[in-house]
């Protein structure tokens, strides 16, 4: 093995740019790695790779402090391969290279299911989740279930027979190890009774419609999750392009104004947009209510395709393709 010798291995190679994958499988590394960035500095000499965020690998950020800078990289995202693959395709099948480059939706179903076994039986388990595979299973199962809507921590505690605060824990684990998204509710200072809990989303939507046993745009077209489903690839696709350029929320208060996804730059909201399954959009009042509550300076309703129309002075229809392609231009 190559690092069995770490130290000699950096030092001889001290010329060369050294990548070492999924390094949290070793932490071990990381003071060696800070001695031997503070001997010899010189900006990219190691590139790590790991899947989950600076937080669950505390080694990193304890270790590496003011010598590493971190990159998010997500699974493909829609402006990546749009020049090969439909949007349909890469909303079914998702982002991850072998899925959506698979020959047959069986071959995309079996690499889903290898990588998600994999996933609960070893990485999870590496990163310091204690939980069965058998549960932890589940609770994916759970969390594909409640796709797009409030989170229901008491209701995935029942399920899984564990404490509230430990059902929290695991989820919390799995957001910080990419697995899904919680989308927090976006706060105002307006006086109204605002929803507290966060949604939950898997990342990934491959991933998703594996979980749900959907394996095809006609199954996907039957099943109740499909505006659910939608919403999130659309939140995944604007997340990924955007990065961390952005915050993002959605907004609900009690009485009933709405809206799927707030992107804020410095506590300002640029950008307010409701995600509709739909060629011809129908908004409620609650919709219009809560464009009017956020006060972005955008409001847009994203539908499938490439339209651009108005739909009132100060709301926007566009299509996915669209807004993907031109989001830069719609932020500014």
């Amino acid at each position: 093995m190559k690092l069995s010798q770490p130290q000699l291995y950096f030092e001889q190679y001290r010329d060369k740019c050294i990548i070492i994958d999924e390094v949290q499988r070793d932490k071990s590394l990381f003071p060696i790695l800070r001695s031997e960035i503070d001997a010899y500095r010189r900006p990219g000499r190691f590139i790590l790779t790991g899947s989950a965020s600076p937080d669950l690998i505390r080694d990193t950020s304890e270790s590496l402090a003011g010598r590493i800078a971190y990159q998010q990289l997500t699974p493909f995202n829609y402006l990546e391969i749009s020049s090969d693959y439909s949007q349909t395709r890469h909303w079914i099948f998702g982002g991850f290279p072998d899925a959506l480059q698979a020959k047959s939706h069986e071959h995309t179903f079996r690499w889903h299911s290898n990588f998600i076994k994999t996933y609960i039986e070893k990485d999870l388990l590496a990163l310091g989740l204690n939980i069965n595979p058998s549960v932890s299973y589940q609770l994916w199962q759970l969390l594909a279930s409640q796709h797009g809507n409030l989170l229901e921590v008491s209701a995935v505690a029942r399920a899984l027979q564990v404490s509230s605060p430990t059902a929290k824990r695991y989820i919390e684990f799995l957001s910080e190890a990419f697995i899904i998204r919680l989308l927090r509710p976006y706060e105002t200072n307006l006086k109204k009774r605002l929803v507290k809990r966060p949604k939950a989303y898997l990342r990934d939507s491959g991933t998703l419609h594996h979980m749900l046993d959907i394996r095809s745009f006609d199954d996907l077209i039957g099943h109740t999750i499909i505006g659910n489903s939608w919403e999130g690839y659309i939140i995944d696709q604007i997340t990924s392009i955007c990065q961390d350029t952005y915050e993002y929320f959605f907004y609900r208060t009690h009485q009933g104004a709405e809206v799927d996804l707030v992107l804020t730059k410095g506590f300002k909201p640029s950008l307010c947009i409701e995600i509709k399954y739909a060629a011809a959009p129908k908004l409620s009042k609650g919709n219009y209510q809560a464009f009017k509550d956020v006060n972005a300076k955008r409001n847009l309703v994203v539908i499938p395709g490439s339209d651009d129309y108005p739909i009132a002075e100060d709301i926007h229809v566009v299509g996915a393709e669209k807004l993907l392609t031109e989001v830069e231009e719609w932020l500014l």
